[in-house]
């Protein structure tokens, strides 16, 4: 928690409306209730770029609290079978953690779970997440679509750490939400959980440089798991246009839901900057 001794500039620079922010008055101090906002995560067991990446994106006054999910051989190739199943699992004790910690807002922070089975399935699954916590919900894959048009997007360029038939259905998600892809491009070969978990930022910028078309829009780079939010500064550089991660845009909606302003994240890139 920041303190501030100057009890007349106590809150120079932080603006308490931005987030539905409180203070609290000490003697002659006066301090920012800097844990009053809470998102709660879920997230595979295995992924350990979400929350770091999630983090870079959350404003002072928003704290993360994060469970994880698993029940998965983390060195099997996650096909769209597995990732189908992942899905299917029960989240109970997840969900009731999230509400003990009395968080605002819930997000699954898995990219591939529901892009594999399509638009009706993923929101049929972010209304089951209300229904059995009490909460709003947000999936990353619906976050992406969201954030596309958001930037009003029509025509994107995709690349992800995927196998191909998943890259595939992610595609035809995307397309059926009436956004097309006119360009994806993945790993030449097949990669496991850990070895998606592995992947650097160099691996992001490469392989989005690649992915790009002169014709899309934008890019979209997915997984949660994958370690791309790093990249989109110079990405964006490079090809002069928007680039949005899975965690960027979970993390963008999430804002937009609990009413935080977005702005001055440039980690974050265009989709978090634009306004400034």
């Amino acid at each position: 928690m920041v303190l501030v001794t100057d009890a007349e500039s106590s809150l120079a620079g932080f603006n308490l409306a931005r987030f539905n922010l409180t203070e609290f008055t000490l003697g002659e101090h006066r301090i920012p209730d800097l844990r009053s906002r809470r998102l709660g995560v879920i997230v595979p067991a295995s992924n350990t770029n979400a929350e770091p990446d999630c983090l870079m994106l959350a404003p002072s006054g928003l704290t993360l609290h994060v469970t994880r999910s698993g029940g998965y051989d983390v060195e099997a190739i996650p096909d769209s079978a597995e990732m189908r199943r992942f899905a299917r699992q029960a989240l109970d004790q997840q969900l009731q953690l999230l509400v003990d910690a009395r968080v605002e807002l819930i997000a699954y922070a898995c990219t591939s779970a529901t892009l594999s089975d399509g638009p009706e399935f993923d929101a049929a699954f972010c209304a089951e997440i209300t229904a059995k916590s009490g909460l709003p919900a947000v999936t990353t894959a619906g976050a992406l679509v969201e954030a596309m048009r958001e930037l009003g997007a029509t025509r994107v360029a995709f690349t992800s750490p995927y196998v191909p038939k998943l890259a595939q259905e992610s595609v035809e998600f995307i397309q059926h939400c009436g956004i097309e892809v006119i360009n994806q491009l993945g790993f030449e070969r097949e990669l496991n959980s850990l070895e998606q978990n592995q992947l650097s930022p160099e691996d992001a910028y490469r392989m989005g440089l690649a992915a790009d078309h002169p014709q899309a829009e934008l890019l979209v780079i997915s997984c949660t798991d994958y370690r791309a939010l790093e990249a989109v500064p110079a990405l964006e550089q490079a090809l002069g246009k928007p680039v949005i991660t899975s965690n960027s845009a979970l993390m963008y909606a999430c804002l937009k839901r609990l009413d935080i302003e977005i702005a001055d994240i440039e980690a974050g890139g265009y989709l978090f900057t634009r306004r400034n």
